[in-house]
């Protein structure tokens, strides 16, 4: 049963939603006042201890940043670790992490963005009890880590890496090779860091000898280079190495050092890769025995390798192959016996699987036709797994605990709609975010053994008020049938529809690979723009098309080696479906989307020329030959082999057929997508006649932000959509 106190706050966001609401929303309400800014629940740590979390944070009057200590069961801060205005040295620190037993912390300060995950930043270790500060380096250092017992400190700096004995003061570097676009030790390369989603390509064994490594040499890697404006009479150059689909990547390796020998070592595995990745490395319980991910160039064959690095033997645990590709998975984790838990699609959909040290396969956890969506870990008391999943519905999320046997699940989130969890160190507790279409983010703490609600900690009350003022209509999601498949949709009319009218229409989608638009979920700053437009009397719709996610590997995979065809086919199928409705006029259908949904509409518009009158595309591919490796071979495999998937699907060859409407915008400082893409549209557009509109952002990157950007952006956009879809065009 749900708990009065939440049952109240349910009731009361449906009567405040119902209310009369009077005001129109402004693109300065979404991009420049904030008006419908949500609270967060501040990032925390839980304590080993399983009953406290820390929290970092920031007193914006005194410019003073503390670690504080608060508990679980009250809610309530019992004590501050470390405030800035106790530190000589530091005035103020942006991030912070533990030494395995919570004596240390490591404080960040000036840090500084190099691509999307990785920075640099000057850091100190903080000793708890005795309140001394110790600088790690002089220099600013990437990705520092605390050994197990927190008396070292290993760190990358200038593509070597470097160990720190804070008992000594002495660091030591151990390898001496690394040098700029040439050889990387322990960090990752651009490819890896964009596609792989980690920085910290080195980790410490279980007692602290042993630091296993990958190295990059990426010397014959081609080099791109962007442009920076700025503000001086000259413009400089970024200049990077990214390996385009097809073109060489780095020739990566596995490397161990031993810090009592202080010798290095290379680890090869049982079996001969040509060209391939090495996407994950982690330590087992065992300080002798690594495990390694490792991926061939079209990553449809995945091996998780076990390697004894002290007997120099390899064990190939796992080997995974698929018709189309293999995800890496990062739900690995060791059990004390050190058979593992892993996760695949292997049986059609995305679930859990037990497997003893030797990568015998114990038991399949998890069964049936939805999607594990989030591993959250297992607690060997209760010898009960946690995870996140579809189980409710593709567009929806619930917390789950299962038995490591695959006995008695449980579902532990109540409400329906999108829940995720953040659960204690020994999960006793969890703090569930839960937010849905009608509901703005719920933040309480919950009890793990059956899920109930013990406190609400953040209820987002005052957005509600706010959006219960405004003219906004509900967001209606059902299904629609197109090429045989029932694809998730949703659709925002205007609040005053009137069925006896037609409307235009104008679509939203990203489509790429696993990917989902169409959820059960509280607003983002584009959903307000949606309303807004309704409100000036569009249709709003959005469909999950075929090669989107949690719906399985088939529906998922289908796409493969063809991306842009099948998507754009579902795309432009809805549509017209779309338009048979009465209250659609469809000679004004239009649509847009962002990097992946900016090649996607703009094949809409070129290949359904018949259906869409308009699009505007953001940051767009205009040919996957242009993007990386990666993600692109993943899908695609090398434009040596496919050279027919990649041009027949690309819309940059397909601008001959543009009839309408065509707004292309991007960032120069794009370091992801380059500005190549829409040069390359562009000139293609000129050589076959074809009148468009474009933007470009000088020096802003993929996400096109920063000052007075976004609110410009948008403000483009709606001018664009008020004249080529508007009623009076």
């Amino acid at each position: 049963m749900m708990p009065n106190k939440l049952f109240t706050i349910c009731c009361f966001l449906v009567t405040t939603l119902i209310l009369a609401q009077t005001k129109e929303i402004s693109l300065e309400d979404i991009w420049s006042k904030g008006t419908f800014r949500t609270e967060r629940l501040d990032a925390l740590h839980s304590m080993a201890n399983g009953k406290q979390y820390s929290v970092l944070n920031y007193n914006r009057a005194s410019g003073n940043t503390t670690v504080d200590v608060y508990d679980y069961s009250t809610l309530q801060k019992t004590k501050t670790l470390v405030s800035s205005l106790d530190l000589d040295a530091v005035k103020y620190f942006t991030d912070y992490s533990f030494s395995k037993d919570e004596s240390k912390i490591l404080l960040a300060t000036a840090q500084e963005s190099i691509f999307r995950r990785s920075t640099l930043a000057i850091y100190f270790v903080y000793d708890i009890a005795s309140k001394t500060l110790t600088k790690v380096s002089e220099n600013k250092i990437q990705e520092p880590t605390f050994s197990p017992d927190g008396s070292k400190i290993a760190f990358g700096y200038n593509n070597n890496l470097f160990v720190n004995d804070l008992n000594s003061g002495a660091t030591y570097q151990f390898t001496t090779d690394g040098e700029k676009n040439k050889i990387i030790n322990g960090i990752t390369d651009w490819v890896y860091e964009e596609e792989f989603g980690f920085v910290r390509a080195f980790d410490w064994n279980a007692n602290g000898t042993k630091i296993a490594f990958i190295r990059f040499n990426e010397t014959n890697v081609p080099e791109f280079s962007m442009d920076v404006y700025g503000k001086e009479l000259y413009q400089t150059q970024t200049v990077f190495k990214y390996p385009k689909a097809g073109e060489a990547n780095s020739l990566v390796s596995l490397h161990t050092f031993d810090l009592t020998t202080k010798t290095l070592k290379e680890v090869k595995v049982g079996k001969t890769y040509k060209d391939f990745y090495i996407p994950r490395i982690n330590w087992t319980n065992n300080p002798d025995i690594l495990s390694a991910q490792f991926s061939n160039r079209h990553q449809n064959e995945l091996d998780l390798w076990m390697i004894n690095t002290n007997a120099n033997t390899t064990n190939l645990a796992v080997a995974q192959k698929d018709k189309a590709y293999v995800d890496v998975t990062d739900n690995l984790t060791f059990l004390e016996d050190d058979s593992f838990i892993w996760t695949s699609e292997k049986d059609g959909y995305n679930h859990i699987y037990h497997y003893n040290k030797n990568g015998k396969l114990i038991n399949q956890v998890t069964k049936g036709n939805w999607e594990v969506t989030a591993y959250y870990g297992y607690d060997a008391k209760s010898n009960r797994i946690f995870y996140q999943s579809v189980e409710n519905g593709s567009i929806n999320r619930d917390i789950y605990a299962i038995k490591l046997n695959g006995r008695n699940k449980q579902r532990l989130s109540e409400s329906t709609g999108t829940n995720n969890a953040d659960f204690s160190a020994d999960f006793s507790y969890f703090i569930n975010t839960f937010s849905s279409a009608s509901t703005p983010p719920l933040y309480t703490l919950n009890s793990s053994k059956k899920g109930e609600v013990l406190k609400v900690i953040k209820d987002n009350s005052n957005v509600r008020t706010v959006v219960a003022g405004y003219k906004m209509s509900k967001k209606e999601f059902s299904t629609i049938t197109v090429n045989g498949n029932d694809l998730n949709i949703w659709i925002i009319k205007p609040s005053n529809f009137d069925a006896n009218k037609q409307y235009p229409v104008f679509m939203y989608q990203y489509s790429g690979p696993g990917s989902q638009s169409v959820a059960n979920t509280w607003n983002s700053a584009n959903d307000y723009w949606y309303y807004m437009l309704a409100e000036q009397g569009y249709i709003v719709a959005c469909v999950d098309a075929r090669g989107t996610g949690y719906k399985g590997a088939d529906f998922k995979k289908v796409t493969q080696n063809e991306l842009g065809k099948f998507e754009v086919e579902d795309q432009i199928a809805a549509a017209k479906l779309l338009g048979e409705r009465d209250y659609v006029n469809k000679d004004k259908i239009g649509i847009w989307g962002w990097s992946y949904g900016g090649f996607m509409s703009s094949n809409c518009l070129f290949k359904g020329n018949q259906t869409f009158s308009m699009a505007i595309a953001v940051a767009p591919v205009t040919s996957w030959r242009f993007y990386d490796s990666i993600y692109t071979e993943r899908y695609m495999t090398t434009p040596q082999e496919n050279a027919s998937g990649y041009d027949e699907n690309s819309p940059i060859n397909h601008v001959d057929k543009l009839k309408g409407d065509f707004l292309l915008i991007h960032g120069s400082g794009d370091d992801n997508v380059h500005v190549q893409n829409t040069m390359r549209m562009v000139e293609a557009l000129v050589q076959a006649n074809k009148q468009f509109d474009w933007m470009i952002y000088p020096d802003r990157n993929h996400s096109i932000y920063g000052g007075n950007t976004r609110f410009h952006l948008y403000t483009k956009m709606t001018n664009f959509i008020n004249r080529t879809l508007g009623q009076n065009k």
